[in-house]
């Protein structure tokens, strides 16, 4: 396995596990599932732009799809910052969670502390803190799911 190729599966469970947590996490408060994810699509159109498409959840291209492919690239954003730091030496399951735990901290505090509210995720247009809170947990963890996946296919020769 290649070290993109790593990069890239990291990326890919961070992304894939963030759209699926915030979908379950929007049933579990009993929110349209689609919320959150129209909500991301704030970045373009504004908080009032998506006000109503984050609490109807209707699917539509303008605010699922947008929301969705802005979910997903940042999913591969911190996925692929995981995958291409991460240390092939540091096997120790503890330090995988450790790892984990500073990227979903990092990612928190960059995107709800650090940026522009329009670059954020936008999640808390649809979801309570505890939520947001457990979203970006759960993205960390598809990072680290992408990573054993990665450690787990052998190498082309």
């Amino acid at each position: 396995m290649t070290r993109f190729e790593q990069t890239l599966l990291c990326g890919a469970g961070a992304g894939l596990a963030s759209v699926a947590a915030i979908a379950l996490l929007a049933k579990i408060e009993g929110r349209p599932v689609l919320g959150p994810v129209n909500a991301s699509s704030h970045w373009l159109w504004g908080d009032d732009g998506v006000a109503m498409a984050a609490k109807d959840g209707r699917a539509d291209l303008a605010h699922t799809a947008i929301g969705g492919a802005t979910n997903i690239g940042a999913g591969l954003f911190w996925g692929a910052i995981f995958g291409a730091l991460r240390n092939p030496d540091h096997n120790a399951p503890g330090q995988l969670v450790r790892d984990g735990a500073l990227l979903g901290a990092a990612a928190g505090v960059l995107d709800y502390g650090l940026l522009p509210r329009r670059l954020s995720p936008g999640w808390e247009l649809a979801l309570s803190g505890r939520s947001v809170v457990l979203a970006m947990a759960a993205m960390a963890m598809g990072a680290v799911l992408g990573d054993l996946a990665a450690r787990g296919t052998p190498s082309r020769r």
